[in-house]
């Protein structure tokens, strides 16, 4: 943004930030060139953009009074307004910096002194602060390099900013949903990781002519097949009616723009709120700090809950999306892709049809009006853990020969999976019990489950309930007659 060969005035106008990415509501100070030699405004539309929008600022300001005022006080009036005036000009000309040559008679310390006291320092472009552009070297704030490639913004900046986007999007009743790409939204494969079996899908790719009606496209470019999940258009659809979306990915930038190309190809979903690898803060860690939305307003769908580990409160876990063979050698299944099988998710009833129904209840349920018009009051997190919790209520689970005795029961991921879906969970069985999960049906809590009338099911029961959001029958997960104790 910034050249050697010039030299830039920065103003710092009114809200520095409103404007600057549309999808944002932000601003960055307004930047006039100028010329070294002639130490004159550029002629460009810019220049006249930032004069026009200067002025009408300080006409808005000097004219404190009402239209019914009696015109014979406009003489007074016009006297006063251009007094109002030239005090605005001169004090905004202390939040000029001159960048380059002094030949006005500017030093770079009569600069500071005069612009850098009161600066809360709201942010920073290529280490320049966008208010009064003194520099800072230590990397201060956040960065946010997906909505410009040098900003970072301090944390009060932040705040600020989330609180009065959040109040926009809570007019609208619209909440946040932050969306992983891989095994949650498609799934992709090298060109050189298709096997004999997968072959004939180069022959059935779609064209780029009309993305918006394929699902199946071969990017030379990155080298890669991606295959959009069943559902997904009409899911980014509906859902976009609720929730302003991010995407936010692991992968490299230029992959997940591709991505969001293929997804969004009208560029109505997303905008520029496609976050990668490189705007993580932590490494192998995703977090809400790089984006603009306060945590109890943000829902997040992904495939990997480790990522979230600051955030599992916010997150609804995906079942992943193994289309290609790559796919599930990279997570150790052995077993055919639906590539090589020739199949695919159903439409109507595959994850994203499910959760689609999930962030549906839970914005119907954040925004229901009994419970008042405080919606900045609320969380959705306190929402997404009460329906969850509706799932299993009033089941009770023991365990048998699911974990290692060495290991502490309540925490396995088994568990606590059990214990956010409602159900609650004991070591030993008794008469309250109403589940015993197991793998085999001879150990000695399976033959009980079976004396006594009560379920005996597989672990795959829970995890249907969890990615299915429902209490699936008990009848289709039962457990081998093999192992015993």
């Amino acid at each position: 943004m910034f050249s050697d060969d010039s030299r830039w005035v920065i103003v710092c106008h009114r809200e520095p930030w409103l404007g600057y990415e549309n999808d944002l509501k932000l601003v960055l100070p307004i930047v006039v060139q100028m010329s070294v030699a002639t130490d004159s405004l550029v002629s460009s539309s810019s220049s006249d953009d930032f004069a026009a929008l200067l002025d009408a600022e300080l006409d808005s300001d000097s004219s404190d009074g009402s239209p019914d005022q009696d015109c014979s006080d406009d003489e007074d009036n016009n006297a006063e307004g251009a007094r109002i005036k030239r005090r605005k000009v001169l004090e905004m000309d202390t939040r000029v910096e001159v960048q380059g040559s002094n030949s006005n008679g500017f030093t770079e310390k009569a600069i500071e002194e005069a612009t850098t006291d009161s600066c809360t320092h709201p942010g920073f472009l290529r280490d320049m602060c966008i208010c009064c552009g003194k520099r800072m070297d230590d990397g201060a704030g956040v960065a946010f390099g997906y909505i410009h490639k040098d900003l970072r913004l301090g944390s009060d900046e932040v705040s600020r900013l989330r609180d009065a986007d959040v109040r926009t999007l809570l007019r609208n009743k619209k909440l946040y949903l932050v969306l992983d790409l891989d095994h949650t939204l498609l799934n992709s494969t090298r060109l050189e990781d298709i096997n004999s079996e997968e072959d004939y899908l180069k022959s059935q790719t779609d064209s780029f002519e009309d993305i918006s009606k394929g699902s199946l496209f071969r990017l030379d470019k990155i080298r890669m097949m991606t295959k959009l999940r069943p559902y997904v258009r009409t899911f980014l659809q509906e859902a976009s009616n609720m929730f302003e979306m991010y995407i936010y990915t692991m992968g490299e930038r230029a992959y997940a723009i591709e991505m969001a190309k293929l997804l969004d190809p009208g560029n109505v979903y997303f905008n520029s709120r496609v976050i990668s690898k490189a705007d993580c803060t932590r490494r192998h860690q995703k977090g809400l700090d790089v984006v603009l939305g306060k945590d109890s307003a943000v829902l997040i769908l992904d495939d990997t809950e480790a990522v979230w580990q600051r955030h599992k409160d916010n997150l609804i876990l995906m079942e992943r999306y193994h289309y290609f063979s790559s796919s599930c050698r990279q997570f150790g299944f052995n077993c055919k892709s639906l590539s090589e099988l020739k199949g695919d998710e159903n439409e109507a009833d595959g994850a994203l049809a499910t959760v689609l129904g999930v962030l549906k209840k839970i914005h119907s349920n954040f925004f229901n009006p009994e419970h008042g018009d405080d919606f900045a009051a609320r969380d959705v997190r306190q929402v997404l853990r009460k329906i969850r919790n509706e799932i299993l209520r009033g089941c009770k689970i023991v365990f048998s020969r699911v974990f290692s005795t060495e290991s502490q029961a309540e925490n396995h991921h088994l568990w606590k999976m059990a214990e956010q879906l409602g159900a609650t969970c004991a070591v030993e069985v008794d008469s309250s019990v109403t589940h015993v999960v197991s793998e085999y049906a001879g150990t000695e809590k399976s033959r009980w489950a079976v004396q006594n009338g009560n379920f005996l099911v597989h672990p795959k029961w829970l995890e249907a309930a969890n990615y299915l959001w429902s209490k699936k029958p008990e009848q289709q997960f039962p457990v081998e007659l093999t192992k015993s104790k």
